[in-house]
């Protein structure tokens, strides 16, 4: 069994008892979390969802990172497509008192990538172009077509794992994501071990923008995370009842 599988102090409920269906490593992580008014964001998420708080306070995070060797159980990486760029915009939700992530976009820079992860979970992938270079210790994401997101980050603490009841811990360890579709809640489940992340220092070339959210939101310093990389297993969509 994984070493992964071996830590799971840390989820609020159990592993599913299916057998993981994909298998990825994410590389260069930055975690970028703003604190929302629960009034704004409540109209953008779906209805049968409840926004978690923490502080009297929704949170929204950007989250830009590397996947690689990408593959589904049993078989080996994705010829050609195992490793892509991907930046994804999220808040924290809750179902049935179930903790998790609803998306609100997935952007990633390969075509097939998205086609494929659209047709297996009907989440929001779309592409666009992106970069990441890596100059000493210093990363550099861009991200976008007209007006791209560009940021460069690089750890500036020592790496540290959260503790329960911080604000590090409810952001990050998250093992489900949730969306609706008319009627019916999904919900896809992931696994890894216990997130050890570094605070990050970031300086941003362009501001993020999210369109339903005022773009001075962004100006105020988001709380960071680094993390180098993180082996996660997921399971496939179903539904939530």
């Amino acid at each position: 069994m994984a070493d992964e599988f071996q830590e799971t102090i840390q989820r609020p409920f159990p592993l599913p008892s299916s057998p993981w269906a994909a298998k990825q490593r994410w590389d260069f992580m930055l975690f970028l979390h703003w604190p929302v008014s629960a009034q704004k964001l409540k109209p953008h998420i779906p209805s049968a969802l409840s926004l978690d708080l923490f502080g009297g306070n929704a949170w929204i995070s950007i989250v830009p990172f590397l996947a690689r060797s990408t593959r589904l159980h049993g078989m080996p990486p994705f010829p050609f497509y195992h490793s892509y760029l991907e930046l994804n915009i999220r808040t924290y939700v809750t179902y049935k008192g179930i903790p998790g992530v609803y998306f609100f976009s997935l952007g990633v820079d390969k075509w097939p990538v998205v086609l494929g992860a659209r047709a297996a979970s009907f989440l929001p992938y779309y592409h666009t172009r992106m970069k990441l270079l890596l100059r000493n210790q210093t990363v550099y994401f861009q991200s976008g077509n007209k007006q791209p997101f560009r940021a460069a980050y690089f750890p500036s603490s020592p790496v540290f794992i959260p503790s329960e009841g911080s604000i590090d811990f409810w952001l990050l360890e998250r093992y489900c994501l949730f969306d609706q579709k008319g009627s019916i809640v999904l919900r896809g489940d992931i696994h890894h071990d216990r997130w050890r992340v570094a605070e990050a220092s970031c300086a941003f070339l362009n501001l993020p923008s999210v369109p339903f959210l005022p773009d001075t939101l962004f100006n105020q310093k988001p709380l960071a995370h680094f993390a180098h990389k993180k082996n996660v297993f997921a399971w496939p969509l179903k539904i939530s009842r």
